[in-house]
């Protein structure tokens, strides 16, 4: 059976991404000059720009290249008094399928354009050249998207700020807390066996959920559960029940407190956060009144772990990362808040694309299958030692991110006047990194809409083209520790079940930020 895509394109309302690696990992990331090059000539747009976007350096030398154009050059829809582009966005399906219509101004403005949202004023870029231009300028500090709805409430609550609003030394400093355990493969390989630990109870609310046909009733909200029970293990050393029979509503709450988050702050990004605060809108009520149980529930668990390995913190991970540093509890309660509503919902949704992915192409799911059982025995359980030999799934994973990536873009602010596609953009410009415009892009994939985990292993693909976690010293911190999440359980899935999909009607994707199916999707799993 195989299942039909509409090609969704997206890009929506602001989904914050992906903090630092270390310089050498950053390294890794460069392209060989022949690959950058190459992958990104210009292309003929409905509405010409006035220079190339990626130029090639001459052959021969000649005239000194002319001056970079203005920021008001650069091609975009239109603008209109206050509402900027919004009445378009609305007119063409409104905020959640917003990310088909940003994907049309791609293909019809080129690799760089501009575009207003209300006050809001951003550069969106889609080419891996000018990510790696980008790359290459950033500074010490690079700064993201001020996250005003966030600050709002920290500020409000007297709380502090996390790896996704500090800025400059502060955020350095504590981001190099985070990294020396997050960021060291060696480290992470570490953490398998607690991972491992849920999976097993995983697999066995799989075969209680599942009705006679092999199908759950709300599968998304399932594997929260198991990504909030994997990460809280990690976290705290502490277990919630999740996937027990008899549910505690600790943990239930804090799931549903981020997705309420999620989906308010948003709407206070494109309208002031100030005026909802001061006139006490709904919206600022729900996302005020979501931050304080989620920050309840962390504050308690990390209270609670320290406290336990305070006499031997070197042996805890957490415990070794606070009194191993210099952070104040406050920075410790707000870093780890983000860390954990990160790991919860992309890491989830991550898997339930990749889950609905597999099972609509089976000619890849029996190579995976393949790939599993020849590497680990039917006495052994999956590992970290065991993904090292599974680089197929390896790329099932990645092109899943490509096709159907959580989070459709990442942001940067400028903290100087930065060239970019041969045009000056001033320091404060927001740019918007639009992962799945390259995602979805003829130049940089071919046959895009085939799901073709095989493309990944060829080592042909412009490391710039595909960027789920975002690029540089703001990559996502937890990159790894996902990483690690998603493979094993993707493993363990594969090699108890087969993943069927029970029809092959359009699947469509909306952004209530970060990307979920339209309707609940059509998978199964039979026993193998």
């Amino acid at each position: 059976m195989s299942c039909s895509w509409k090609r969704v394109p997206f890009l929506g309302c602001l989904r914050p991404a992906r903090l630092p690696p270390r310089q050498r990992q950053q390294q890794q990331l460069l392209p060989s000059s022949s690959s950058s090059s190459s992958a990104c000539a210009l292309e003929p747009k409905a509405a010409p720009l006035p220079g190339p976007v990626c130029p090639r350096p001459p052959c021969a030398p000649s005239a000194p290249p002319p001056p970079p154009h203005a920021l008001a050059a650069l091609p975009g829809p239109t603008k209109w008094p206050l509402m900027g582009s919004l009445l378009d966005i609305l007119w063409k399906g409104g905020l959640k399928r917003q990310h088909e219509t940003l994907a049309d101004y791609h293909r019809k403005f080129g690799k760089i354009f501009r575009m207003k949202l209300g006050a809001f004023d951003s550069v969106h870029i889609g080419a891996p050249c000018l990510l790696e231009a980008l790359y290459r300028k950033e500074s010490a500090y690079p700064q993201r998207l001020e996250i005003k709805p966030w600050k709002a409430y920290r500020d409000y609550r007297k709380e502090g700020y996390g790896l996704l609003i500090l800025e400059g030394k502060d955020w350095q400093r504590v981001r190099s807390a985070f990294q020396k355990k997050l960021m060291k493969p060696t480290e992470i390989v570490k953490l398998d066996s607690k991972i491992n630990e849920v999976l097993v109870d995983f697999m066995q609310q799989i075969d209680i959920l599942c009705n006679e046909n092999g199908q759950i009733e709300d599968l998304y909200s399932e594997l929260n559960k198991w990504s909030f029970e994997s990460i809280c293990l990690v976290l705290y050393g502490k277990r919630f029940g999740l996937l027990q029979q008899d549910v505690g509503d600790e943990g239930l709450n804090f799931i549903k407190a981020v997705k309420t988050m999620m989906s308010t702050f948003g709407k206070m990004m494109v309208t002031p956060v100030e005026l909802h605060k001061s006139l006490n809108t709904k919206v600022w009520q729900a996302h005020t009144k979501a931050w304080d149980n989620i920050f309840k529930t962390v504050k308690s668990s990390i209270d609670s772990r320290l406290k336990k390995h305070s006499a031997n913190p070197s042996e805890d991970f957490l415990c070794d990362i606070y009194f191993g540093s210099q952070l104040s509890k406050k920075e410790l309660y707000a870093a780890i808040t983000e860390l954990q509503i990160a790991g919860v919902e992309t890491t989830a949704n991550s898997l339930l694309w990749a889950l609905y992915n597999i099972s609509c192409n089976p000619d890849v799911q029996a190579k995976l299958f393949e790939e599993i059982q020849s590497v680990v025995s039917d006495d052994e359980d999956p590992n970290a030692e065991h993904l090292k030999k599974m680089p197929y799934l390896k790329a099932c994973l990645k092109e899943s991110m490509r096709l159907t990536p959580s989070v459709p873009f990442t942001t940067r602010t400028l903290d100087k006047e930065t060239v970019l596609g041969n045009y000056a953009l001033p320091k404060g410009t927001v740019l918007m990194i639009n992962s799945h415009a390259l995602g979805c892009n003829e130049e940089y994939f071919s046959n895009w809409t085939q799901f073709k985990p095989e493309r990944w292993l060829q080592k042909t693909i412009n490391p710039f083209a595909h960027v789920p976690f975002g690029i540089g010293k703001r990559m996502c911190v937890g990159r790894r520790l996902a990483e690690l999440q998603l493979q094993l359980a993707l493993c363990w899935l594969v090699r108890k079940y087969q993943i069927v999909a029970t029809d092959d009607k359009p699947v469509e994707t909306l952004h209530l930020g970060i990307l979920i199916p339209n309707r609940e999707l059509p998978i199964a799993f039979r026993k193998r």
